[in-house]
C-alpha cells in the first residue's frame, strides 16, 4: 500500500465519525428550536426530522427517546453559553472592563439565541426535573463564578468597587436585567408598549451598564 493510499484509508475511516457528529449536530440544533417553541410535551419528533434532514428511527438511535433528546439539547444550551463565557477571558482585563464585557456577552447571547431562554422557561416549569438528571453537571456549570470572584476581589483591592459582593449575586443580577425584558418581550409590549427590539435592547445594554457599575461602586458615605 502507497502512503496516499494508507492516506486515503485513514481519510475513510473517519469519515463515518465525522458524518456522526454532523447529524448529531443537525439534530440537537433542530431539536434547540422545535422544544423551545413547543415546549418539551407539544415538541414533535417528526418537525425534528424533517427540520435536521434526518429520520425518527435515527434520532432514536442517536438520543433514545424524545425525553433523551429533550435532556441532551438542554444540556447543550448550557454548554454553549459556557463555552461562550470562557472565551471571554475576563481575568484579563481590568475590573470594570470585565464587568461591562460580560454585560456586552450575556446581551448578545440572549439575543442571538433566542431559544435559550425559553428552554430555561420550560425547564423551570417542569420543576428542574431533567437539568436534575443530567450525570455531568459540572460542564454545565459556570466557572465564571471563581472568575467574577477574582475580578470583584481585584476591584475591592484597587478601589474600583465596594468590597462584599458575592459574585453567584452578581452574576444572578447581570442575568436577570436581560432575562426578564427578553423572556416577557409579549406581554410587555401588550401592557406597557415596551418594544424589546434593537433600539430598545441597546438602551437596555447601556443602563444596564450604569446600573451594574453604579451598584458596584464604592459607597461614598461608608467609613474609611
Amino acid at each position: 500500500m502507497t502512503a496516499s493510499d494508507r492516506t486515503r484509508a485513514r481519510h475513510l475511516a473517519r469519515r463515518p465519525r465525522r458524518d456522526a457528529e454532523r447529524t448529531a449536530r443537525a439534530i440537537l440544533d433542530a431539536a434547540l428550536v422545535e422544544f423551545s417553541d413547543h415546549g418539551p410535551a407539544g415538541a414533535r419528533i417528526d418537525a425534528i426530522a424533517e427540520r435536521s434532514g434526518s429520520s425518527k428511527p435515527m434520532i432514536y438511535s442517536y438520543f433514545g427517546d424524545k425525553e433523551g433528546l429533550y435532556a441532551a439539547a438542554l444540556r447543550e444550551a448550557y454548554l454553549q453559553i459556557r463555552a461562550g463565557e470562557r472565551e471571554l477571558d475576563l481575568v484579563s482585563l481590568a475590573p470594570r472592563q470585565a464587568i461591562g464585557a460580560l454585560v456586552d456577552f450575556t446581551l448578545e447571547h440572549y439575543r442571538s439565541r433566542p431559544w435559550f431562554i425559553r428552554m430555561l422557561n420550560s425547564e423551570n416549569l417542569r420543576g428542574g426535573a431533567t437539568i436534575r438528571t443530567i450525570a455531568d453537571t459540572g460542564e454545565i456549570q459556570s466557572s465564571l463564578i471563581d472568575e467574577l470572584d477574582e475580578i470583584l476581589r481585584r476591584g475591592a483591592a484597587d478601589g474600583t468597587f465596594r468590597s462584599g459582593i458575592r459574585p453567584v449575586e452578581l452574576y444572578i443580577t447581570i442575568a436577570s436585567l436581560f432575562y426578564f425584558p427578553i423572556s416577557n418581550a409579549h406581554t410587555l409590549q401588550a401592557v406597557f408598549g415596551y418594544e424589546v427590539d434593537d433600539a430598545g435592547l441597546e438602551r437596555r445594554r447601556r443602563d444596564v451598564h450604569r446600573m451594574v457599575l453604579g451598584f458596584l461602586a464604592p459607597d461614598a458615605c461608608a467609613p474609611r
